[in-house]
């Protein structure tokens, strides 16, 4: 496996992992979700980091499948002497890659870039609900903890079941 910063050509592959997030969640795909991962790819402060299989020519393009994948988004700050702080999101490991430690690998490389860019703190949410799975004990096992806030939300559409 190769643990890099995604690219263009990773979006067919893309879009199959981020449609195993939950039925729940609409993906977008075609022309259009062509043009977000482009955007999301081209964001200032935001990285996105995968799990590639090697040498392996997939819909992905010279590697293989993502088998992994995490949203890293470093957002300009006032406090903390200006330091950013980053925002974690969509983690997600292929469902046939799991158990390889590929999530806690892309995790890791999202958490080094934070840190290289001299983020005050990492945040992230994850479900409650039991599919949620371990999620929880993951993050903990990477150094998250819950001890000192309180994750909420707003929302304009419901939440994944």
């Amino acid at each position: 496996m190769i643990i890099r910063k995604a690219q263009e050509n990773d979006y067919l592959s893309a879009v199959l992992l981020y449609a195993e997030f939950g039925a729940s969640v609409p993906v977008i795909s075609g022309g259009e979700g062509k043009r977000q991962w482009l955007s999301l790819l081209e964001h200032s402060g935001t990285t996105v980091v995968v799990a590639v299989e090697k040498g392996a020519e997939g819909a992905g393009g010279k590697e293989g499948q993502v088998c992994a994948i995490v949203t890293l988004h470093l957002l300009p700050n006032m406090t903390y002497l200006g330091r950013p702080y980053a925002l974690i999101e969509n983690v997600i490991t292929a469902e046939n890659c799991r158990g390889q430690g590929l999530g806690r690998q892309v995790m890791e490389h999202a958490i080094d870039i934070a840190w290289d860019a001299k983020a005050y703190k990492i945040m992230l949410l994850t479900g409650k609900g039991r599919q949620d799975g371990g999620a929880k004990g993951f993050y903990e096992s990477l150094g998250f903890s819950d001890d000192d806030k309180y994750g909420m939300t707003l929302r304009k559409v419901p939440a994944r079941k």
